[in-house]
């Protein structure tokens, strides 16, 4: 059955004309006499082991791994629609929903957000965000709220961190986080850990300087706010490599003679944190990422190796003090940025003793494994997708590259088994051609400072990949006709859940790789699925309404599947 919720429709045209990017985390206590759909610390805290999907990435670790059971490969075909639940907002569509007691919350492009019987999609309230002005590079999207204590928070495309009342919608508190008019943004889903929302925007194709920021939950009060790039750390060692020793091609000395006329462009210098961070309650620390440095492509305005963009980071979640940085691309000049949200789980190092790690999928097409505690590089993966001439400089007439500027893997959240030690990365094959373009900052105004374009006489793909993170090998590939973009999802019975931008649903044997099961949404399949139980019965959901950022058909139906009887 069809639920319609909304009598606009959103025109490509008009939806282009406006701009966006979110990235928000929330922090929040135990609530007395929390109602049956409340969520309380405590709730979040366990909710590893939850049959509700209670946070963007499942619980805390943020490995999309869902415990349940009942959907396994022998009958994963027998999966059926429950319901379909249609938003009224056709555009891209790149929201999980969040699953609380008997109620379900999902976000829609250009900040909507609706509350929906999780078992019948019937509409219970739905909030729409009156935005000022917004500027954005890829696509009016959201993905997402975090729920907690009676509250859900939602980060908008012109920068505000909204708390709306979980039983109704309504506005308890609004703060604005961050320069919209300078190209300030949220997209991401907040996260909720203790008595903090904490958040991080986007906007570092405008110039805008990279922060997260965490604020009290009662009244949305700041608490602290850690930027990612300062006058101490911009210039970072100068390094000729990555940190594992591959060549940068970098000019040292004509970077270090131009130092004194552009040591300021850490105030300028991007570093966005784009997507939900991973929390280690232990540690007290929460685990970001961090986007390119502005401007993206063109490396002579920003000497030295621009920290902390393409991070990897542990900040202490109380305080917003660094603990580490891993910066996985110094000085990028490719767009390469650690974009895609850090998962942690455990691993075995060289000498095979059993650490707690974090890991993240690259925009240069590695996996990387670092040391939890300490930021050290225990491994990288195997390539999961073709290299060629990725850190060569680009020149004025061009020079073809790949992964591309958008992977590797995008911003797509990778999902993780932690029985097989299994990490599924979506992955895009793009091969591209860069131009040096130099420009000036204009304020608003996009500034990339060079040029990229695919090249229409060579094949695109996608590859999805299960990677052995005790190893770096790659367990098995999948490839598909279109580059891969929105995530996915993993369950203890068995099955890894991705969708595509034909329109397809798919299903895995997480194992073996075998593909067991496939659904025609009719829109691209561009967001992360989420899984969640009611009343004994398990259910799986996923946004099918397409990509800006590759031009997948738009759509806005939110399709919910379970076993047919």
């Amino acid at each position: 059955m069809l639920r319609g919720a909304r009598d606009r429709f959103l025109e490509e045209d008009e939806m282009r004309s406006i701009p966006a990017l979110v990235l928000a985390l929330v922090a929040l206590p135990l609530a007395a006499g929390a109602q049956p759909n409340q969520v309380s610390a405590g709730d979040l805290a366990g909710a590893r082991s939850s049959g509700a999907w209670l946070m963007y990435g499942h619980d805390y670790t943020n490995q999309r791994f869902s415990p349940l059971t009942q959907i396994t490969p022998a009958n994963v075909a027998h999966l059926v629609p429950a319901f379909v639940f249609q938003t009224g907002v056709v555009a891209a569509f790149e929201t999980t929903p969040v699953v609380a007691g008997s109620k379900m919350y999902l976000t829609t492009a250009y900040d909507h957000v609706f509350a929906i019987d999780a078992k019948t999609g019937e509409q219970v309230w739905s909030y729409e965000q009156k935005l000022g002005k917004t500027i954005f590079c890829c696509g009016p999207v959201n993905r997402g709220v975090a729920t907690a204590d009676g509250s859900l928070f939602l980060g908008t495309l012109d920068g505000k961190l909204v708390a709306l009342d979980q039983g109704t919608g309504n506005v308890k508190w609004s703060v604005q986080a961050g320069d919209n008019t300078a190209g300030y943004s949220l997209t991401m889903a907040p996260l909720v850990y203790k008595d903090l929302v904490i958040v991080g925007g986007a906007g570092g194709e405008y110039g805008v300087r990279g922060s997260v920021s965490a604020y009290h939950r009662s009244d949305g009060s700041l608490a602290w706010r850690w930027y990612s790039t300062s006058a101490e750390t911009w210039a970072g060692n100068w390094s000729a490599s990555t940190p594992d020793g591959v060549s940068l091609n970098r000019d040292i000395a004509a970077e270090k003679a131009a130092w004194p006329k552009y040591k300021d462009a850490w105030k300028i210098g991007g570093g966005a944190m784009w997507m939900t961070p991973a929390v280690d309650p232990a540690m007290d620390a929460i685990f970001i990422s961090t986007g390119n440095p502005s401007p993206d492509l063109l490396g002579a305005v920003r000497p030295g190796d621009n920290v902390c963009t393409d991070c990897l980071a542990a900040l202490n979640a109380s305080t917003g003090k660094e603990i580490w940085h891993y910066q996985e691309v110094p000085h990028d000049v490719w767009d390469l940025d650690a974009v895609s949200p850090v998962l942690l789980f455990d691993t075995v190092d060289a000498s095979g003793k059993t650490v707690q790690a974090a890991g993240q999928a690259g925009k240069t097409g590695w996996f990387y494994v670092l040391d939890r505690h300490t930021g050290a590089l225990i491994r990288k993966s195997k390539a999961f997708v073709p290299q060629e001439n990725m850190f060569v400089q680009p020149t004025a007439a061009g020079v073809r590259m790949l992964p591309g500027a958008n992977g590797g893997s995008e911003w797509s959240p990778s999902s993780f088994d932690p029985g097989l030690h299994y990490a599924f990365v979506n992955g895009l094959h793009q091969p591209m051609l860069y131009s040096t373009k130099p420009q000036e900052l204009e304020s608003g105004a996009l500034w990339l400072g060079s040029a990229f374009k695919g090249i229409a006489t060579e094949k695109q793909y996608g590859l999805f990949s299960a990677i052995d993170v005790n190893t770096g090998d790659i367990a098995w590939q999948h490839k598909t006709d279109q580059p891969l973009i929105g995530g996915s999802l993993s369950t203890a019975g068995g099955v890894s859940f991705v969708g595509e931008g034909n329109g397809y649903f798919d299903a895995f044997d997480s194992k073996t790789g075998a593909l067991v099961w496939r659904f025609q949404t009719g829109a691209g399949v561009n967001a992360a699925p989420m899984a969640y139980e009611q009343d004994g019965v398990e259910y799986v959901a996923v946004a099918s309404g397409g990509s800006f950022q590759l031009n997948y058909p738009y759509g806005d139906a939110l399709y919910v599947f379970k076993l047919a009887k």
